[in-house]
């Protein structure tokens, strides 16, 4: 990969950073016939907007949008050898992963589960005065 990433940096042609982007998001996706790439120049920069299939867009976000944060310093760096400002935008894909979040599954926020099932039934706790929160607080 870093042989790759050399390559295309040596290079100084106008849309290096459309294939650049290409050959990255396909070698790390699922679906390399579903990225889509679409270039637009205007007077803020380069900007790619990236498509990719549903099922490929954790592997392009990667933990914490750590992969993403990664694509975009490369083509930051691409983009300056171009003496061009290049932004990457990543569509969310049509029909994509709809989360539902269950308590009783393993590593759910069961405490946020329950308080969203309460419904409001419960009376909210009375409101106190600054006195006596100052209070509750002295041990």
């Amino acid at each position: 990969m870093c042989r790759l990433i050399r390559q295309f940096l040596t290079k100084t042609h106008m849309q290096d950073d459309q294939q650049f982007l290409e050959t990255v998001v396909k070698s790390l996706v699922d679906n390399p016939d579903s990225v889509g790439i679409n270039r637009t120049v205007d007077e803020m920069g380069v900007l790619l907007t990236l498509d990719v299939h549903a099922d490929d867009m954790g592997k392009i976000i990667g933990r914490s949008g750590n992969t993403a944060k990664a694509i975009r310093t490369l083509l930051r760096v691409v983009g300056m050898k171009n003496d061009a400002r290049v932004n990457l935008k990543i569509n969310e894909p049509e029909g994509g992963r709809v989360v539902t979040e269950d308590p009783t599954e393993e590593g759910g926020d069961s405490d946020m589960g329950e308080a969203m099932s309460s419904g409001g039934d419960e009376a909210a706790p009375e409101a106190k005065s600054l006195d006596d929160a100052i209070d509750d607080l002295k041990i």
